[in-house]
């Protein structure tokens, strides 16, 4: 697997660790969690540029994006008790669908 792929899983993993600790931070009141959004987030956004010097920025925004909203929906129902409804699965599964269009046909995404 080429490296920028590696640091935009890692960065998806931050900004999803980041969201969840945002959640946890109860706005910003619990230091641990605050100081983990940010942490967090300066680790996602420090790994997308270096995806971003092979990459376009529409393709990794709309990868790392939908990853993220994936991930913190899935998260939000296992840690925090949030449901979903049937739309949302599908509008979520929709996503899905579209970053694997992206990767297995478009052109613009480096193998």
């Amino acid at each position: 697997m080429p490296a920028h792929y590696v640091y935009l899983i890692l960065a998806v993993a931050a900004e999803t660790i980041g969201t969840s600790a945002l959640q946890a931070s109860q706005q910003f009141s619990r230091l641990l969690p605050s100081i983990l959004v940010v942490v967090a987030y300066a680790l996602s956004f420090y790994l997308l540029a270096l995806v971003l010097r092979v990459m376009p920025v529409g393709v990794v925004y709309a990868i790392w994006s939908g990853l993220g909203i994936v991930f913190i929906a899935g998260i939000g129902m296992v840690a925090f008790g949030q449901r979903l409804d049937l739309p949302a699965l599908l509008g979520l599964g929709l996503i899905i669908a579209g970053i694997v269009v992206i990767n297995v046909f478009s052109g613009t995404t480096t193998h």
